[in-house]
């Protein structure tokens, strides 16, 4: 297939990316390399998908998701042989940054939303898969969470513009038929991480000796995902298009599902694990032992996330697998590789 991955310089993206060269589909990828962390670390991803065996079949495109203009052209110039799938994963990310800077998740979380919406409307694309988040279970306390609750207390403006982009992918399902499917990624961790994520901070501070910042003095949980179980699950999830449920009852809705061909699904590790194991797991991946700083809990965050899966493993035949210590022992040799170029 002929698949467009927007942020694929991105953590998500780049992995993704990746699968889907290695089975030997065309991609085209999408990112505008803000600086909103690192950008040497998105151009080392990028350098890494063009390195793959299948490199001949990858275009990377420097077009920024609230360029309306830009997205149509990129969209139009593919008419010898059009986009067949969208994967949307760019957006701004963080928790804590849509504290200090909320107009950009207005400018890339809503309106590059609509654009790609639009564009996915406007070319015919068979099936749009996109980036949710778990942060939409905002202030819900029922674990664990399930995509059949409703989700109407988000903490945080970043959890706000998700639920919205939920809300507006149903609207194009609806109106126009555009296949769409939102998945809720649930802390996401792994090789080529973000720089503003707790594996790349606590690891960066223990190695240098730092003292590592723990929030809420460390009685939270997070469902720790590894990247390759998001990755797999995501392909699967964008091969099968979505269809309308025929038992859709209007009178009791799903949030999860429609009489339009929508779906929402979870992809979490279905296990959280307290924030102190955690980080005694990382010291141990790592060799050494972290100092270690506690502290209130911080504006925006949630104290447990915890992804039921069941939907995934009955309608794909999945579910993330990976251990955590797996995951953070090949977290911690691709850091200090990283670190040593």
């Amino acid at each position: 297939m002929k698949v467009l991955v927007t942020g694929v310089a991105g953590f998500i993206g780049m992995h993704v990316a990746q699968r889907l060269l290695a089975r030997g589909d065309e991609v085209v990828g999408l990112d505008n390399l803000n600086d909103y962390y690192d950008p040497q670390l998105k151009q080392a991803r990028l350098d890494a998908l063009t390195q793959n065996t299948a490199c001949a079949a990858f275009r990377f495109e420097k077009l920024d998701l609230g360029d309306t203009a830009g997205i149509m052209a990129l969209f139009a110039a593919q008419r010898s042989r059009r986009f067949e799938r969208v994967i949307h994963l760019a957006a701004q990310a963080g928790v804590r940054y849509s504290l200090v800077n909320p107009h950009a998740y207005a400018h890339s979380n809503l309106a590059g939303f609509l654009n790609i919406l639009e564009a996915c409307r406007q070319y015919g694309i068979e099936h749009l898969v996109y980036a949710s988040s778990s942060s939409v279970y905002g202030a819900n306390a029922k674990t664990p969470f399930s995509v059949h609750d409703a989700v109407d207390h988000p903490v945080s403006l970043y959890a706000a513009t998700k639920k919205a982009n939920e809300l507006m992918a149903h609207s194009y399902s609806h109106l126009y038929g555009l296949p769409t499917t939102g998945l809720r990624y649930f802390t996401v961790y792994g090789p080529w991480g973000r720089p503003d994520m707790s594996p790349w901070l606590f690891s960066d501070a223990i190695l240098a000796g730092r003292p590592i910042q723990i929030f809420n003095h460390g009685k939270m949980r997070r469902d720790f995902t590894y990247i390759d179980d998001i990755a797999e699950g995501t392909i699967r999830v964008m091969d099968v298009i979505a269809q309308p449920d025929p038992g859709f009852d209007a009178e009791h809705p799903d949030p999860s599902r429609s009489r339009a061909p929508y779906r929402i699904y979870n992809i979490g590790n279905h296990q959280p694990v307290e924030l102190m194991t955690f980080i005694e797991t990382l010291e141990n991946a790592l060799g050494k032992t972290a100092r270690k700083e506690f502290l209130p809990m911080q504006a925006g965050d949630v104290l447990e996330t915890y992804a039921d899966t069941d939907d995934l493993c009955r309608d794909f035949d999945f579910a993330p697998r990976t251990p955590l210590a797996e995951g953070l022992a090949r977290w911690a040799d691709w850091f200090r590789a990283y670190r040593g170029r």
